[in-house]
């Protein structure tokens, strides 16, 4: 079993009996976070989908303090690495059996320059991962618009998928919905969007369009969904 719980807008916990993950962990500066950096004490392994301040976050930091390995494109890696930080560097299309489970980074549409002091840093190319935790299959979009690749990750057997609806960065409502179908994950899950105003949207809209696709599952920040193979 893999418990997933959500943190505010695009960040996830993933626990399973020996392992915890963080994805994209915006916590401080989150107005929707659902805990304080120094709640998380315990963390093995964290996901970056891509450099901008409200998905790479506060990964450094946390990673500092607990020893987790971060994954990443190799330029994050090495933005990371240079400040202290065990990383594992990966790229779009390639896959890594982990202590806990194999991780594949995903294609996304969108930008990655990580914004610090003033200047621009490149981040490599955004991505999503698509997570096997014990034969549970999670897929984190990132942040993307929608694309035909999406309909490759059907014959992954996805358990959850997490998806962006909020519009103007991402996909909105009606494209995540169009995902749905291309994916075809037993749930979906709708994620950044209402945590400022330019992402305003409403997630009954998605379940609505969605139907009879998948399980329409709408978290708050610091609910929990268990989740089996």
């Amino acid at each position: 079993m893999v418990k997933l719980r959500f943190l505010g807008h695009a960040a996830f916990e993933v626990r399973s009996e020996n392992t915890t993950l963080l994805i994209d962990p915006f916590i401080s500066g989150n107005p929707a976070a659902a805990v304080k950096l120094e709640d998380l004490a315990a963390v093995d392994y964290i996901l970056v989908t891509h450099g901008h301040g409200d998905h790479l976050g506060d990964a450094v930091p946390i990673a500092k303090r607990t020893g987790a390995t971060v994954v990443a494109n190799h330029e994050l890696c090495n933005y990371m690495g240079n400040k202290g930080v065990s990383c594992h560097a990966m790229h779009v299309g390639g896959a890594f059996a982990f202590p806990f489970g194999r991780v594949k980074m995903t294609p996304a549409l969108h930008g990655s320059d990580i914004e610090e002091g003033g200047r621009l840093i490149p981040g490599g190319n955004p991505c999503g991962f698509l997570l096997d935790m014990g034969g549970v299959g999670i897929y984190h979009a990132g942040d993307t618009g929608l694309t035909m690749d999406m309909q490759l990750l059907a014959a992954e057997r996805v358990k959850a998928a997490l998806l962006p609806i909020g519009g103007n960065y991402t996909m909105d409502v009606a494209d995540a919905a169009r995902a749905v179908e291309f994916i075809r994950p037993e749930i979906a899950v709708p994620m950044h969007y209402g945590t400022f105003p330019v992402i305003s949207a409403d997630p009954g809209d998605f379940a609505r369009a969605v139907e009879e696709r998948a399980l329409v599952r709408i978290m708050n920040p610091g609910d929990e969904l268990e989740l089996r193979a």
